[in-house]
């Protein structure tokens, strides 16, 4: 599969400015860059029509993550409507009288579905070190998570609802029976490497009777609240002024 923009031919071609950098984000970008060439993500352009800036943000553990600025390029871009699946519906189907199940982690997931040729330049971004544009689809595009969505759907598409749960990236193998687990993971493998989708082993759980799924802790009980969403309301404390009652009902109500 390739990812294709569509942009409107009539639009005028957009160019920001590159923006100035902190040097903790100058090498944070050098050094992501510099993963992203190696790994042929990405390509040195020259003469861009397009062009946006990266963005360093913080991560959970203390790292930076670069991000590109296509708030521009996303404007022209037509909306895919290929549907994801419904959250509730999913978590529901995942914890449905399951014994056994694996979490799988697809291994730069977007970036295993390359870019339409045409279309390559106009994801080009800019750096104090050199101006870039992707070979492989990049999180941030517009419809980037539909289209990896219609992959998977493509990909694992005789077993959705059957013994796989997936939203974009997340996947979930699930059986009903620990003797049919191997056999499920057999048939997923199979699936995954006839298409040439990768996974990420270091974050991939195997053979487990309870995890995370958006959000959910599914278990062979059912859906259960995941402990880390809800510390903050276990460690709310009683209202007792008339005060911290209103305020509470503030938070509660929609």
């Amino acid at each position: 599969m390739e990812h294709e923009l569509r942009v409107d031919p009539k639009v005028k071609l957009r160019k920001q400015r590159l923006r100035t950098m902190s040097e903790d984000h100058k090498k944070a970008a050098q050094s992501e860059v510099q993963k992203l060439f190696d790994a042929g993500v990405i390509r040195e352009v020259q003469y861009p029509e397009w062009l946006a800036n990266v963005v360093i943000v913080p991560k959970k553990n203390g790292s930076w993550r670069m991000c590109i600025d296509f708030t521009a390029l996303n404007k022209f871009c037509p909306k895919d409507e290929f549907p994801l699946p419904r959250i509730d519906t999913l978590v529901d189907a995942a914890a449905a009288g399951l014994e056994m199940l694996s979490m799988l982690d697809c291994f730069s997931g977007y970036h295993q579905i390359f870019m339409k040729k045409s279309d390559e330049e106009k994801t080009s971004f800019t750096t104090p070190f050199g101006t870039y544009c992707y070979v492989r689809m990049p999180e941030g595009l517009r419809n980037a998570g539909c289209m990896f969505n219609r992959t998977i759907a493509a990909v694992l598409d005789i077993q959705l609802d059957r013994n796989i749960s997936a939203y974009v990236d997340d996947v979930v193998v699930r059986s009903k029976k620990c003797e049919d687990h191997i056999l499920d993971l057999r048939e997923t493998f199979a699936n995954l490497r006839k298409h040439g989708l990768k996974l990420n082993p270091k974050k991939c759980v195997f053979s487990v009777r309870r995890g995370k799924l958006l959000g959910c802790m599914i278990t062979e009980r059912g859906i259960e609240a995941n402990p880390v969403k809800i510390e903050a309301i276990r460690r709310m404390k009683p209202p007792t002024t008339k005060k911290e009652v209103q305020k509470l009902t503030g938070c509660l109500l929609p």
